[in-house]
């Protein structure tokens, strides 16, 4: 039968191809992420790989440290346990399934799948960016208010900073969530990211994202240029004590105390500002695929590394706890 003889049946066909493409953009989403560079891809897995397994043990080792060790019991380490374990969380929240992904043919992910990808994304970026600015205000009390740190950054006062954190992740991740994967999609249930980030997603809606994208950018000046002019003001600060320590032992002991934080708050800030900063995300996608895996993979894996080295008091631990085994 001759569907265009009968338009109210062709139009009906039509209706029931869209309500099917729609339902099957409802239960799974397919990540395009580097299929378009089938070559890349095996050797992508196997750099992947090997990186989140040493993030996974590198944080993993500072929780321990930290937690083991009475003489790590300071407020500088419980903030760093929490980067830890905040590092852990983010980097399992997508590289599991990113493996999964570049390991076979299959690209698909859930509709659940992704939208707890998206809120821990959001949340736990969040959470980072406002820990950073809480790690470098107990830095400028320990070296402007040596005297009276001790005072200041008492236990309660470090837990209500580190639940200011992770709230403020939250709501980053319970406002723009729902907002994020409600968008009309049309049938385009194809991603072109390794993840299911915002901006990658807000790309395949088929309705005005002005707005949306405005929301966007509205909160990334407030998660991210708030406590990032927080961390330059408290370094700020930190620079103009330092400048006026005489001894070159008291410099460089301060230098290295807070050298390691500003070597993470670089390379985590930098592809953060890049990426979220500029109205419509206008980085390109490749670019942003690398700048993501950039910094959901290689900085949680430099941080342990970084506040290692950097640090002799992790050091000295880890010999510590070594030697009584």
């Amino acid at each position: 039968m001759n569907l265009a003889c009968f338009p109210w049946l062709f139009y009906m066909h039509v209706l029931t191809i869209n309500a099917m493409i729609n339902q099957s953009c409802q239960e799974q989403f397919i990540l395009l992420g580097f299929s378009d560079r089938p070559r890349l891809e095996s050797t992508l897995f196997v750099f992947v790989l090997i990186f989140y397994l040493v993030t996974l043990v590198g944080n993993i080792i500072i929780i321990l440290v930290s937690h083991l060790d009475p003489c790590l019991h300071t407020p500088m380490y419980f903030f760093l346990t929490n980067l830890s374990f905040l590092d852990l969380c983010f980097t399992t929240s997508s590289i599991p399934q990113l493996l999964f992904n570049l390991g076979g043919q299959d690209k698909s992910i859930s509709y659940i799948g992704c939208a707890i990808q998206l809120f821990m994304f959001l949340g736990l970026g969040g959470t980072e960016c406002v820990l950073l600015a809480v790690m470098a205000y107990d830095r400028f009390t320990a070296i402007c208010k040596p005297l009276h740190y001790a005072v200041i950054m008492h236990s309660q006062l470090c837990w209500k900073l580190v639940s200011v954190a992770w709230s403020v992740g939250l709501l980053n991740s319970l406002v723009m969530s729902p907002v994020t994967m409600k968008l009309p999609r049309c049938g385009r249930c194809q991603v072109r990211h390794f993840l299911c980030e915002m901006p990658a997603l807000i790309k395949i809606a088929c309705v005005d994202t002005v707005a949306v994208e405005s929301t966007v950018f509205i909160l990334s000046v407030i998660i991210v240029l708030v406590p990032l002019t927080l961390i330059l003001i408290s370094y700020s600060y930190i620079a103009l004590a330092v400048m006026k320590i005489k001894s070159a032992a008291g410099r460089r002991k301060a230098f290295n105390t807070c050298g390691s934080h500003l070597t993470v708050v670089s390379l985590f800030y930098g592809n953060i500002v890049y990426m979220y900063m500029q109205p419509g995300h206008k980085a390109s996608q490749d670019q942003g695929k690398f700048l993501t895996l950039f910094y959901n993979l290689v900085t949680p894996m430099l941080n342990p590394v970084i506040y290692t080295l950097r640090n002799k008091d992790v050091k000295g631990s880890l010999k510590r706890l070594m030697t009584r085994k």
